[in-house]
């Protein structure tokens, strides 16, 4: 059996040692409570809740409590306890050590979550956020949280799943061994390489600004939805997390859309009355010349390129851009995927390199979202780094390769193909299968233009596989799987299980049902008569979203 790479993080990183400081645990009953939210679209068995002391106490919705943060529990919200009670509440945008007044919301079965509503005293390792929007917006919950003590928390939150979600043992000599250090972000703004906006009938305005605004609140918006509601968009001008290029190009779009003489009507989620939905740009970069690349992709309720003309026009003057879209969705919902796509403008694709490979991005394709090169400014010598090789270069190392051309690779939600790419010079064969459809012809279409032979790619559901599953590949000698949010359906954890290949590697956006199907695979389900079969081997976290409550982790796998 192959070895966990040992220290392998340690030659992309310096030592940080902030990152040894003392934990502090979360409780199990919010782990428990964790698993439960996240086993409803999988067909498993809930543990029951867990119990504590606070049962005879339970707040009535509505009630204000004065509480104090401890620690940030799964998707950010701040973990607090009722006074003198030990009972827990959940609240949003709560960072440890603050002290705030919050208002009961919403009761489950072992905990409740309240609303702040005013900030007593700030929150310990307290910054000031730069960006105007970081209060209301969704999307960077702790831009006012010292960026060591957010990857800090990060590491915390795993460690506390791996051991009350997962039913690992922290008291186990080689858990240290196992759960290694989260690998920080050497840059956190600009790093994200998509971004999508919506267009809206209103614009949204918090609260306690509503007295300072004048009377164009009322105006229609071109921004992001804010949390928890999908029909109210905040307006948004510039945003720290996508590129500079890509700022450019959405004031310029800000500042020109709303033009009466161009009768360009945001799209309206409750009558479906509209034309413009959203505003998706890609930032890439030229494989030969390493200058920027940019696609600007509208996507529509109708095909009309007419009405767009003015805008391109308008955004053709950047010379970054190099693509305009055209994704046309007649649909209701809320998807920026459209039925019908149009190239109005240069080329259908920009490109990017990872791990030496070259990959074609279409408007709709997955790729890592932390793409952005950053050189070491402290060490002259060293080379530029992205997030996203460091991640790579991680499952590299996991995947333990002979190199000598006789392993076959199995990469399960191989999405455009870009993990199993990058292992099969070093393989005889990779499989990839993934449900979307443009995603597969990404796949196929990024390794010919690598040249690579050896990868096959199979468009399928991975939720509903049969019993002849495994006859459309060899036996794997290593399986990759990269579920998204919801992990792994129990038909593929019973797959996997009865394939036996000798390495797993299993990479998660969610440590949640990362932790659910890696006691699965390690422990079983003894209530249904499953025995697991493999031991964990590694489990190393990575900050892949700076600003944000997204925890990406590789594991490592080996057969017993």
């Amino acid at each position: 059996m192959a070895a966990a790479p040992a220290g392998g993080v340690r030659l992309l990183h310096h030592p940080r040692p902030w990152l040894r400081s003392l934990r502090r645990p979360l409780s199990t009953l919010a782990a428990s409570s964790i698993q439960q939210s996240e086993e409803s679209t999988i067909t498993a068995t809930e543990p029951k809740p867990a119990t504590t002391s606070s049962n005879t106490y339970y707040p009535k919705r509505g009630q204000t409590l004065e509480l104090v943060c401890e620690s940030l529990a799964y998707k950010g919200k701040g973990l607090c306890k009722v006074a003198d009670t030990g009972f827990i509440v959940m609240c949003d945008r709560a960072l440890p050590g603050e002290r705030f007044v919050g208002r009961v919301t919403r009761k489950k079965d072992n905990y409740a979550e309240v609303k702040k509503l005013k900030t007593i005293s700030p929150h310990w390792d307290y910054v000031e956020a730069p960006c105007e929007f970081a209060s209301h917006c969704g999307g960077c919950k702790t831009q006012d949280l010292l960026y060591e003590a957010q990857v800090r928390s990060k590491e915390q939150q795993v460690r506390e799943l791996i051991v009350h979600v997962g039913k690992f043992s922290d008291k186990d000599p080689e858990y240290d061994g196992i759960m290694k250090p989260i690998v920080p972000c050497d840059i956190q703004f600009h790093y994200r390489n998509k971004m999508e906006f919506s267009f809206g009938t209103k614009q949204w305005v918090p609260a306690e600004l509503l007295q300072q605004e004048s009377d164009d609140t009322n105006e229609s918006a071109l921004g992001l939805h804010v949390p928890g509601f999908f029909d109210k968009v905040m307006n948004i001008n510039k945003c720290l997390l996508q590129s500079e290029p890509a700022n450019k190009v959405l004031a310029a779009i800000q500042d020109f859309w709303r033009e009466p003489e161009l009768g360009l009507s945001p799209y309206d989620v409750h009558s479906h009355r509209g034309f413009l939905k959203h505003l998706m740009l890609r930032s890439g970069s030229n494989v030969e010349t390493g200058q920027p690349e940019l696609m600007v992709n509208f996507v529509t309720s109708s095909y009309k390129p007419e009405l767009l003309k003015p805008l391109i026009e308008k955004i053709t003057a950047f010379p970054d851009v190099v693509s305009i879209m055209n994704n046309v969705n007649t649909s209701v919902g809320n998807t920026s995927v459209g039925e019908e796509e149009y190239t109005l403008f240069g080329k259908s694709t920009i490109t990017e390199s990872l791990r030496g490979l070259n990959f074609q991005i279409s408007a709709n394709s997955f790729f890592q979202t932390n793409t952005h090169q950053v050189c070491n400014k402290k060490i002259r010598t060293a080379p530029c780094t992205m997030q996203a090789e460091v991640l790579y270069k991680l499952i590299e190392d996991c995947a333990c390769l002979k190199g000598d051309g006789s392993e076959i690779v199995l990469d399960l939600f191989c999405g455009t193909g870009t993990i199993g790419l990058t292992l099969a010079k070093r393989a005889k064969h990779v499989y990839g299968f993934e449900i979307v459809e443009q995603a597969i012809a990404d796949a196929r279409r990024n390794a010919n233009l690598n040249g690579i032979c050896n990868a096959t790619f199979v468009q399928g559901d991975l939720n509903k596989i049969g019993e002849n599953f495994g006859e459309y590949f060899p036996k794997p000698d290593l399986v990759i799987t990269d579920p998204n949010r919801p992990g792994m359906h129990m038909k593929l954890i019973k797959f996997l299980l009865k394939l036996k290949a000798a390495r797993i590697i299993y990479v998660s956006c969610n440590p949640a049902t990362c932790a659910r199907d890696l006691d699965y695979l390690c422990h079983g389900v003894p209530e249904r008569n499953i025995q697991g079969c493999y031991k964990l081997k590694s489990i190393q976290p990575v900050d892949m979203f700076p600003h944000t409550p997204h925890i990406e982790c590789v594991c490592l796998l080996e057969l017993l």
